[in-house]
């Protein structure tokens, strides 16, 4: 215990020690004098202090094995039950699924347009973390400029509609086609790398993409962007923008169930096994006969695909786009989701997806400090949960005795 308020003590008065200069002195250039502030210091000290006695209790629990909260039996048990619905018949998934689905369907019409606007870009995010998520969480290969394909999908449209008066749903198929192109031409060259130099290497891309974009001023239009960006026709007729907003939302909760479907399809299928074959070792992987530059290759371009829609519908909700909505940040935002809500899990993305995008939509009266109480988020989850919120299904095989010799099946 005293080891503790010893480190506690240290890690307050250093505090207070560093942020004086910011938080103790105040200079009035009116009076041209000098206002000491020592209770905001000392007020900060003492919150340190506590702070600090709090973080060495959990790690003292955590070294030990102790949860840090233990919730009653009963409770815990029917709050695995409520996500997950294990043992569940099939009627009381569908009828779970079935009145989400009923919730998002009726939302629209009775929120707000404001309200409306954030679903949309929250379930656009959706679809770009459940599209990382084929080739970090399930194939294990770090990609830190995947904005570069959501950027590739927005231009796409904005450009050939300027250019062409191509409509958003020839250019739909279109964005996804280009975005597969560029992660095909990525891929190549990264086919040796892993870890650390695949980041980078992806990294590079993303902030090539971005200058490119922002200095090809005659093709792109530069900083300036590309605007007046039409947005989808309902058969043929140009809807009003409340409209069409409703129109958007409906679009893309119909991507996010399409992008659901397909990606759980994909990871039980053979395509789906190779990649987490290659996630789990490399060298294995190659030795059991799997292919491992076509399935890099495939990990790249169905990743990609999904960005590339997803910028389209990006670009006809916001009918303007320019560099500045493709930056590094974007790209460390999804990855961010794909980490927190666990690696190749569905449910765990989607989650954190939401609350990552709606939280600070929803935090705003708190401005000021919400980008801090983020931080904090993360770096907890990242010392007591780094599996994420969900952690990813994975295939158990248990042997059974039977006549006549043993078989495998699967759990």
């Amino acid at each position: 215990m005293m080891q503790y308020l010893t480190k506690a003590l240290l890690a307050a008065c250093w505090f207070m020690l560093l942020t004086f200069p910011v938080m103790g002195i105040k200079l009035n250039s009116v009076d041209q004098t000098v206002e000491w502030q020592f209770d905001r210091v000392i007020l900060l000290g003492v919150a340190i202090f506590f702070l600090s006695m709090l973080w060495n209790w959990c790690f003292s629990r955590k070294a030990r094995g102790i949860p840090l909260i233990r919730l009653p039996e009963g409770l815990g048990r029917g709050l695995h039950r409520l996500v997950t619905l294990p043992g569940r018949s099939t009627a009381t998934r569908l009828t779970s699924l079935g009145l989400l689905l009923a919730v998002m369907i009726v939302m629209p019409l009775v929120s707000s347009f404001y309200q409306t606007n954030i679903m949309i870009s929250a379930m656009l995010y959706v679809i770009l973390a459940l599209g990382l998520n084929i080739a970090v969480g399930i194939a294990g290969q770090l990609v830190l400029g995947y904005v570069a394909f959501y950027a590739v999908g927005a231009y796409s449209y904005a450009l050939l509609n300027q250019a062409f008066g191509l409509g958003f749903w020839a250019c739909l198929p279109v964005g996804g086609f280009m975005a597969i192109v560029f992660g095909l031409a990525l891929g190549f060259p990264v086919l040796r790398l892993r870890g650390d130099y695949l980041a980078i290497v992806t990294l590079g891309f993303g902030e090539i993409v971005r200058l490119v974009l922002l200095n090809w001023t005659s093709l792109t239009g530069g900083s300036g962007g590309i605007k007046n960006i039409p947005g989808p026709s309902f058969f043929g007729q140009e809807l009003e923008i409340a409209a069409n907003t409703i129109f958007i939302y409906y679009l893309v909760l119909l991507a996010v169930i399409l992008t659901i479907i397909v990606i759980s399809r994909l990871k039980n299928s053979r395509v789906g096994l190779a990649l987490q074959a290659l996630r789990e070792d490399e060298i294995a992987c190659e030795a059991m006969g799997i292919d491992l530059a076509r399935v890099k290759l495939s990990a790249f371009a169905l990743s990609s695909c999904w960005a590339g829609f997803a910028g389209v519908i990006f670009a006809a909700k916001t009918t303007f786009i320019n560099p500045a909505s493709f930056t590094f940040m974007e790209s460390a935002m999804i990855l961010s989701m794909v980490v927190l809500g666990g690696m190749g899990s569905i449910v765990g993305v989607v989650i954190a997806a939401t609350i990552l995008i709606l939280a600070p939509e929803y935090l705003r009266a708190f401005s000021e400090y919400r980008m801090l109480l983020f931080g904090a988020i993360m770096v907890i989850m990242m010392i007591f949960r780094p599996q994420g919120l969900v952690t990813g299904e994975r295939r158990r095989y248990r042997i059974t005795a039977l006549q006549g010799g043993s078989k495998g099946e699967r759990a």
